[in-house]
């Protein structure tokens, strides 16, 4: 049975929305079920556009994306930027509170912390955090075949070696 990866990122910028849509062609290409978003979900100015209430529309937001990240397998965290999208940040959040695998995806060197990431979110991803989409299939895939992968204690993040 395929695995299904929610995708937390930022989709604000045409820039971040393209890459979204690759990483998620990506991992529709290696065999994934994916719940990306901004295409699968709803987004806030849609639904204000359409005439629903501002609140109305954010509750339907939070409800459908914590319902597709308790119903996911694994979640991608795009983690690209100064720092991390805040709603993808409360999105990986929810997805370890659900006792769901986490791997980040960052292709940007920028960090706010003296070139590392925020404790929390390396320790909700467990160091896998991969630097290319290459990197990215490899701890999947390693993931996937070695149930143990998860249990590893990690002191460091994981940086793909192929």
């Amino acid at each position: 049975m395929k695995k299904t990866v929610y995708i937390a990122g930022p989709l604000f910028s045409k820039s971040e929305l393209d890459f979204n849509l690759t990483l998620n062609e990506f991992l529709k290409n290696l065999e994934f079920n994916t719940f990306l978003p901004q295409q699968d979900g709803y987004l806030l100015s849609n639904l204000i556009d359409n005439g629903l209430e501002k609140d109305k529309a954010i509750q339907m937001i939070f409800q459908k994306d914590a319902e597709k990240i308790k119903d996911c397998d694994l979640v991608v965290f795009v983690m690209d930027g100064r720092v991390p999208d805040e709603g993808a940040c409360v999105e990986i959040g929810l997805a370890y509170a659900y006792d769901k695998e986490c791997f980040g995806l960052k292709t940007d060197s920028r960090s706010l912390m003296n070139n590392m990431d925020n404790p929390l979110i390396i320790g909700a991803v467990k160091g896998r955090i991969a630097r290319s989409f290459s990197e990215l299939e490899f701890l999947l895939k390693s993931f996937i075949k070695d149930s143990s992968f998860n249990l590893r204690t990690l002191k460091e993040p994981i940086i793909a070696e192929q």
